[in-house]
């Protein structure tokens, strides 16, 4: 079924079905005394989940299945989102031209950095790109501010040409972002029952993107491309010694994961028509590499549940401030409750990072393949259980075979 075995297409249509009833799965989960807020079915939160999704897909393309590990993905995501509102400057708000312009100069730029980056491997391989995606970083800050428009980032306005598309709305305003005149700002409320399910385009255009880019990463990993790039992660040296090149190999494993990079970057200006500087940084480099390790680099699945689990840990952990903590523990003694509050306080809010370093740390030191690794020791554990002990063997052996007369 479309080219993948049956084992592969449930994980398609799993991926399908969550990206489907996600807003409504984490909006509210009915318990026994009512109903739990999980406060994540959001529009602005749905859609990155989706977005950074593509881009931790992209990258464990590289990283998963190559071993060579990037530190500078996130100029491509920069590439990406300038690329994209630039045609929405020029051309139309209409987001197909700009994903479809994105994706082909992150490719193009992720040729140029892969060719000179892929000289080297190992650590060294690891800092060029990271002094690539600076480079990039200050170029766009400072040097191209005609086209990048610096510190202030690069928005549309409404003294756009915009040749295919009006430059202002009927009312005088700026147009948004639209899918042939479907807004992706726009949401409608159903009600179903005693239920409310949001119905956000701009989401619903991310995660339609996402399925289908983890499908075409299910149909790389299988492919015979797929496999000479494990085999690049598992001897390189022994390849070599069979007479074939790696490099052609790693490059277009380069370029492909620039282009999902590219794809993610125009899909975030999409939702915001707005691309700056600061998404070419280190530091959006640095998280995409935590989301493939902690759910599991060179897994399917791991890339897309350690972008989600990252995205919803960080809108939880970031809104909790002093006030909060404070109702939390109002029930203790002041004595006992201030150094709490001030302990917390240091992981909550703005310091929420030192939460994710943590969770981190103990992924890494006790699940080395990611959370997918902590939910096969699960489904092992449940089907020890399942499976009769040696003692139900002795005292239920099974029946011998007749013999044929």
């Amino acid at each position: 079924m479309l080219g993948l075995d049956r084992k592969d297409f449930t994980l398609v249509l799993i991926i399908a079905l969550v990206a489907l009833l996600a807003p409504f799965l984490l909006n509210f989960w009915p318990t026994e005394s009512g109903m739990a807020q999980f406060n994540a079915g959001y529009p602005a939160l749905m859609q990155r989940f989706a977005i950074y999704g593509i881009f931790a897909i992209g990258f464990n393309i590289l990283f998963g299945l190559t071993g060579y590990l990037s530190f500078g993905h996130a100029a491509f995501l920069g590439v990406g989102s300038y690329s994209a509102v630039w045609m929405f400057k020029l051309l139309s708000m209409n987001v197909l031209p700009g994903i479809f312009l994105a994706i082909i100069v992150s490719g193009l730029f992720a040729l140029v950095i892969g060719y000179v980056s892929l000289r080297r491997s190992g650590i060294y391989f690891s800092i060029l790109t990271l002094a690539f995606a600076q480079m990039s970083f200050n170029l766009a800050y400072s040097v191209l501010t005609p086209l990048t428009n610096g510190e202030t980032g690069l928005q549309t306005t409404l003294n756009d040409p915009r040749i295919l598309g009006a430059s202002r709305t009927a009312e005088g305003g700026i147009p948004v972002p639209s899918l042939f005149g479907l807004e992706m700002n726009a949401t409608s409320i159903w009600k179903i029952g005693g239920w409310e399910f949001q119905f956000n385009v701009g989401y619903y255009f991310a995660a339609a993107l996402m399925v289908l880019t983890f499908y075409l990463s299910i149909r790389l990993f299988r492919s015979p491309f797929g496999l000479m790039l494990r085999a690049i992660k598992t001897n390189q040296t022994r390849m070599s010694y069979t007479g074939l090149s790696s490099r052609p190999y790693t490059l277009a494993a380069f370029v492909i994961s620039g282009m999902y990079a590219g794809l993610a970057g125009a899909l975030l200006a999409c939702m915001d028509p707005l691309a700056g500087a600061e998404r070419m940084q280190w530091t959006a480099s640095g998280e995409v590499v935590i989301m493939s390790i902690l759910g599991g680099a060179g897994t399917l699945l791991g890339p897309i549940l350690g972008a989600g689990v990252i995205k919803y840990l960080e809108n939880i952990f970031s809104k909790i401030n002093e006030g909060v903590l404070h109702g939390w523990f109002d029930f203790l003694p002041e004595v006992v409750k201030e150094p709490l509050v001030w302990l917390f306080a240091r992981f909550t809010g703005e310091g929420w990072s030192l939460t994710l370093g943590l969770i981190f740390m103990i992924v890494v030191i006790f699940l080395p393949g990611g959370l997918m690794e902590g939910a096969r020791r699960i489904g092992d554990l449940f089907r020890k259980r399942g499976k009769p002990s040696d003692d139900d063997k002795e005292h239920h052996p099974k029946p011998a075979a007749h013999v044929a007369e």
